[in-house]
């Protein structure tokens, strides 16, 4: 069994920083990279809270998913990464309004830190539509 791959690029979401891939779509699947958040046009990190960086997070996942011809309401499984579980809550509140009904299964760490300064960082895996 050959299941093939495709890369997944789009300018409405930032570009990778490293050898990787934005997304891969691979058989029924969609797997991105892990996004922080940057602005896709100028690739700086959103100023702010969690709150104003889980929404950037959020609208640049968005955007790579449909490049994908994917959507949010595909995503089966997201993996949260932020440098303070303190602001779990926050972030909760954005994320519920991203994900309101029938959210994905979803894993959330905390990490030493991620780059440029981001305090969140987000991958899911979606369904090909």
């Amino acid at each position: 069994m050959t299941i093939e791959k495709k890369i997944i690029a789009t300018e409405n979401a930032p570009a990778p920083v490293g050898p990787y891939s934005q997304a891969i779509a691979a058989g029924e699947l969609v797997f991105t990279a892990g996004l922080i958040a940057l602005e896709p046009e100028s690739g700086q990190l959103v100023p702010g809270d969690i709150e104003a960086q889980t929404h950037r997070v959020l609208q640049n996942l968005q955007a790579l998913l449909q490049a994908a011809g994917s959507s949010l309401a595909a995503v089966v499984k997201t993996t949260v990464f932020m440098t303070d579980l303190a602001d779990f809550k926050r972030m909760n509140a954005v994320y519920a309004q991203y994900f309101a009904a029938e959210p994905p299964a979803r894993s959330t760490v905390q990490v030493a830190a991620l780059g440029p300064g981001a305090q969140i960082e987000i991958e899911c895996v979606a369904l090909a539509r």
